[in-house]
């Protein structure tokens, strides 16, 4: 053994010729925390857009004109609910309750289709106006981030259905526990950058 594999083995008390790649579940979260990272970031760029184009409505409808706040708090709570709902289905897959985690994520399901329903709706009343993303840089910066919301918990929901099936046909597999974790995490930024919408585009429009 050479003077630098026997430096190597001392700082770490493992040979050099026993250490292997990190186990899967490290690379898997590792990798997953990163792509969350990018996400925050893009919302983030779409959030400096809106307010600075916020104010720019070339004479047209401004955000308290538009915005309907009970339904935007209605969409909201389903979206806050369907988060509580994820974490009460993620708890039951690492009990290895296969029928709670059903009942649970079919909640998250449902919930998510319906804050889409609500938005889907808020943004064809829009368009039906004549406040479509043409008519104004606040409207472009405001479909373009609340639209790339609505296209990510579209995605969630698909990724849920996916993983509902590989539950049910391949079981509680680490593999597959690792996925439905990550998407947990996923589900749980959504909420977070929507509590950052409902805040800064619907109760702080002007």
């Amino acid at each position: 053994m050479s003077a630098g594999e026997g430096v190597l083995q001392g700082l770490s008390g493992v040979p050099l010729a026993l250490r292997g790649p990190a186990p899967a579940r490290v690379v898997a979260g590792f990798g997953f925390w990163l792509f969350l990272l990018s996400d925050i970031i893009m919302f983030a760029g779409l959030f400096a857009a809106y307010a600075v184009l916020s104010g720019a409505t070339a004479g047209g409808p401004t955000g308290p004109e538009l915005f309907e706040k009970p339904r935007v708090f209605l969409e909201t709570l389903c979206l806050l609910a369907s988060s509580v709902t994820c974490g009460f289905g993620t708890i039951a897959m690492f009990r290895a309750n296969a029928r709670a985690m059903y009942l649970w994520m079919g909640m998250t399901f449902l919930l998510g289709v319906c804050f889409l329903t609500i938005e889907g709706r808020e943004f064809a009343s829009m368009v039906a106006a004549g406040a479509g993303p043409s008519h104004s840089a606040f409207l472009s910066a405001f479909f373009a981030l609340v639209g790339t919301h609505g296209l990510h918990v579209s995605m969630g929901l698909i990724w849920l259905i996916v993983m509902m099936l590989q539950v049910a046909t391949l079981g509680f597999q680490p593999m597959v526990t690792r996925r439905l974790y990550c998407f947990g995490l996923f589900w749980h930024a959504l909420d977070i950058v929507w509590i950052g919408v409902f805040t800064i585009v619907y109760l702080g429009a002007r």
